[in-house]
């Protein structure tokens, strides 16, 4: 893509925990998307990534995007007033129209920007911040739990197109396991059945119910307890919630594939 190298971690020491974790943890995904995009061709820039509608550049113009707007979202809170679809729009309409050389370079400045304002706020602002929309009402560990979901699946399916066997940094698992639960309400889709299905994962060791319904999917923690269905790597259950986890990007599991299978057509992916 460029010469150049990924920046130096930023110094986060006057933000708040668990602000303070999950900064570390994001900067640690932006660096590793850096460290993977920065030796870039303009061809792989423009290979499929992931997703099968994107490339390697739309999926890094997407995080752009999103740091653009989760920076400027951040700043109208702190100023007591509100950012709209007016405001955002022009953004995205804004990133799609970059050249793809120019969406990886941008992304990459944009992640940047967007660390370097977390860093920078003060006791105050980090007090009193709160986002609210629809049914989501956060602090802002909260607002960076969202951002460091997208930003590690994101990078995962930029990594996966050039290492098939990418797996989710064992660093970001614990914090994406947190929001599990709320991420299969939305990529949850009804299939008919209506089971139970029980799941243990390993590194780290968690006990989960996926419960199929007729008119909706939930993903529950479980204290342990009976042989499990399937028991298969975290990391590997977080792309399955997350439509990651198809047969040639899946690592050894116990259990029957059939559920495997329903599993994966309860989560299609977003």
């Amino acid at each position: 893509m460029t010469t150049g190298t990924p920046e130096e971690s930023l110094d986060a020491n006057d933000l708040a925990e668990p602000a303070k974790e999950r900064f570390n943890v994001l900067q640690a995904s932006a660096e590793r998307l850096a460290a993977l995009v920065l030796p870039l061709t303009p061809d792989q820039l423009r290979q499929r990534a992931y997703p099968a509608e994107w490339t390697v550049a739309d999926v890094l113009s997407h995080l752009g995007s999103g740091a653009a707007i989760l920076q400027l979202r951040l700043d109208a809170i702190l100023q007591g007033h509100e950012v709209g679809t007016d405001v955002i729009q022009p953004i995205w309409d804004e990133w799609n129209a970059k050249s793809p050389d120019q969406k990886a370079a941008d992304a990459l400045a944009a992640d940047r920007a967007f660390l370097a304002r977390l860093a920078s706020l003060t006791a105050g602002e980090q007090a009193r911040f709160r986002f609210v929309l629809g049914p989501l009402d956060v602090d802002l560990a909260g607002y960076l739990g969202l951002r460091l979901n997208e930003h590690v699946m994101h990078t995962w399916d930029v990594a996966v197109s050039l290492d098939p066997t990418a797996t989710v940094p064992s660093d970001a698992v614990p914090f994406l396991f947190g929001a599990i639960e709320m991420i299969a309400r939305f990529t949850g889709k009804s299939t008919g059945s209506d089971r139970t299905i029980t799941i243990l994962t390993t590194v780290p060791a968690r006990h989960f119910a996926v419960s199929l319904r007729p008119d909706g999917v939930t993903v529950t923690t479980t204290a342990e307890g009976g042989t499990p269905d399937l028991e298969l790597p975290a990391e590997a259950f977080i792309r399955l919630v997350y439509g990651r986890l198809d047969p040639d990007h899946t690592p050894p599991i116990q259990g029957a594939e059939s559920d495997l299978e329903e599993l994966r057509r309860v989560f299609p992916g977003v």
